[in-house]
C-alpha cells in the first residue's frame, strides 16, 4: 500500500513541480496602505498648500471633497475652495501647516486622522476623512480647529464675543 502511494507520488511530481511554479510566477500582491503610507500622502498635500501647487492640493481632494475652515462661515466645497484661496495659490506660499503629530483610524475602506498642526494662526487641530476613489485616496472631509488652550478661553470668549 506503502509503496503504490509513492509509487504514485513519483509519478505526479512533474504535475506537483508545475502548480507550485504557477505560484511563484503569480502576481504580487501589493501590500495594504499603512499609516506611513498615509502620512507621506497627508505630508504631500500640506506641501502642496506651503509650494502654492493648486493642482496637487485640490488634486488630492474628492470633487465632492468639504472643506472646513476655522471661521464658522466657512465650509466649502473643494471647488469652492479653489475659486475662494486663488489669491492665495497665486503667492509664493498658499499656507504653511507643519504636523506636530498625528493620530490614525483605519476603517474598512477609508481613514480617519486627527492632526495637531503649527500653523501662521497659532496652534491648530485637524481631522481628515481619506477614501479611495477608483483606487486612488482623496480627502472626503477636512476640518481646520483653533486649538485655544483652556486657561485662555476666557479671554478668547470675550475677544470673539465682543461687538
Amino acid at each position: 500500500m506503502a509503496n503504490a502511494f509513492i509509487s504514485e507520488i513519483v509519478r505526479m511530481k512533474p504535475y506537483i513541480f508545475f502548480l507550485l511554479s504557477l505560484g511563484a510566477c503569480a502576481p504580487s500582491i501589493k501590500p495594504t496602505t499603512t499609516e506611513s503610507d498615509m502620512n507621506v500622502f497627508m505630508d504631500q498635500w500640506h506641501l502642496a498648500a506651503h509650494e502654492a501647487d493648486a493642482n496637487a492640493f485640490f488634486g488630492q481632494m474628492s470633487a465632492d471633497g468639504i472643506y472646513i475652515g476655522t471661521d464658522a462661515s466657512e465650509r466649502w466645497l473643494r471647488d469652492e475652495l479653489r475659486l475662494w484661496s486663488k489669491k492665495a495659490f497665486e503667492r509664493e506660499h498658499a499656507w504653511s501647516f507643519t504636523a506636530l503629530e498625528r493620530n490614525w483610524q483605519q476603517q474598512e475602506d477609508f481613514w480617519i486622522c486627527d492632526e495637531l498642526l503649527e500653523t501662521g494662526m497659532g496652534i491648530c487641530r485637524a481631522t481628515a476623512v481619506i477614501a479611495k476613489e477608483e483606487g486612488i485616496w482623496k480627502i472626503q472631509h477636512y476640518q481646520l480647529s483653533l486649538a485655544v488652550p483652556n486657561e485662555k478661553i476666557e479671554e478668547f470668549k470675550l475677544l470673539v464675543n465682543s461687538p
